[in-house]
C-alpha cells in the first residue's frame, strides 16, 4: 500500500488526528455522564469514522436524503455511540441532546441506533451479520441507478462468524460490486473475549479474497497516516463490474485510553466514574501529542 504523503495530505491527517481526539472525548464524557455505554469498539473504529466521515465519504449533513450520497452501512450496532459522538460533533444535533436523552425513557439515542429517530443513519442495526447484505442490496440499487455512489460497511471481526455475511461475501465477489467497500475493524476481540478463542482467523484477507474481492490490509488501522493511505487509494467506485474491496483494519479495542488497550477484553462495555475520569482524558491527551509531534515531523522535513 502506498504511504507516501505530500505535505498538504500530512496537514490534513494532523486536522484528524484532532478530532478523533475530539471524538473520544465526547464518547468518555458521554459514558461518564450516563454510566455506562460500549466502549472497546467504538474507541477501535474511531480512527476510520473520523477520516471517513471528515476527508472521504461523500455525503452532507445539510442534504440527508441525496439519492447521491455516499451510504456508510453500520453493521456492527453497538458501536453506534462514537457515531452519534461524531455527528454531533459535526453539527447534526446539538451534544447537549446526546448527553440529555442518551439512555432516557422516550429519549432519541439508544445503544443500538434508529434510524427514525437518529439522523445521519441508513438502517436500524444492532443483531449482527446484517449490514453486508443490506449494503449488496444498496450496491446492486447503485448499478441499477448507473450511479458512482459508493456503500461502505463497517463489521467487527466477531461479527464475521455470523453466516449471513459470507453469503454476502460471496454474493459480492460473484456480483463485481465496484462500488462496494467491506470495512472489518479487527481488534481481536469479541464481547469480552479474545475472537480467536471461538474461531480463528488467521487467514482472514485470504478467504474473503478467494471470492473474488480486492483485500487490502491496513497494519495499524488507528494510524490516521495509514487510514488516510488506504481510502485515498481505493479504486474508482463503478456501478459497473469490478472487484469489490475489503479494507482490513488491524486495530487495538480501547485504542487512546491506556488502562483499556492493556484489559481490551474486559471494555466490550462499562462505566467510568470519577476515579478514572481524568486518568482518561489524561491517556487521550498523551497519545494525541506523540501522535501531532510524529506528523509535525514529517510536516516539516515535507517542506
Amino acid at each position: 500500500m502506498a504511504m507516501r504523503l505530500t505535505k498538504e495530505e500530512l496537514q490534513t491527517v494532523r486536522a484528524l488526528q484532532l478530532q478523533a481526539a475530539e471524538n473520544r472525548r465526547a464518547l468518555i464524557n458521554l459514558t461518564y455522564v450516563s454510566g455506562y455505554s460500549h466502549l472497546g469498539g467504538p474507541l477501535s473504529a474511531c480512527d476510520f469514522l473520523t477520516a471517513l466521515y471528515g476527508q472521504f465519504l461523500r455525503w452532507d449533513k445539510n442534504r440527508l436524503d441525496d439519492p447521491e450520497r455516499d451510504r456508510f452501512i453500520l453493521s456492527k450496532g453497538h458501536n453506534a455511540d462514537i457515531l452519534y459522538c461524531i455527528f454531533a460533533n459535526l453539527g447534526l444535533y446539538p451534544m447537549e441532546d446526546l448527553l440529555k436523552e442518551y439512555k432516557n425513557y422516550l429519549g432519541r439515542w439508544g445503544e443500538h441506533p434508529n434510524r427514525f429517530h437518529n439522523p445521519g443513519f441508513e438502517i436500524c442495526s444492532g443483531s449482527l451479520g446484517h449490514g453486508l447484505s443490506v449494503s449488496c442490496g444498496m450496491a446492486m440499487a447503485g448499478r441499477i441507478d448507473k450511479s458512482d455512489r459508493r456503500v461502505f460497511c463497517l463489521v467487527g471481526d466477531g461479527e464475521l462468524q455470523e453466516g449471513s455475511n459470507w453469503e454476502a461475501i460471496m454474493l459480492a465477489g460473484h456480483q463485481q460490486y465496484g462500488n462496494l467497500v467491506l470495512v472489518v475493524d479487527k481488534n481481536k476481540c469479541q464481547g469480552c473475549r479474545l475472537t480467536g478463542e471461538t474461531i480463528r482467523d488467521e487467514n482472514l484477507g485470504q478467504r474473503i479474497a478467494s471470492f473474488g474481492w480486492d483485500v487490502r490490509e491496513v497494519e495499524n488501522g488507528n494510524d490516521m497516516k495509514q487510514l488516510y493511505a488506504a481510502l485515498r487509494d481505493l479504486p474508482a467506485s463503478t456501478p459497473g463490474h469490478g472487484k469489490p474491496v475489503c479494507l482490513i483494519l488491524h486495530t487495538t479495542k480501547g485504542c487512546g485510553v491506556q488502562y483499556m488497550e492493556d484489559g481490551m477484553a474486559k471494555w466490550h462495555a462499562g462505566g467510568i466514574g470519577d476515579d478514572r475520569i481524568q486518568e482518561t482524558y489524561a491517556s487521550i491527551d498523551s497519545k494525541l501529542a506523540a501522535q501531532l509531534a510524529e506528523t509535525d515531523r514529517l510536516i516539516a522535513e515535507a517542506e
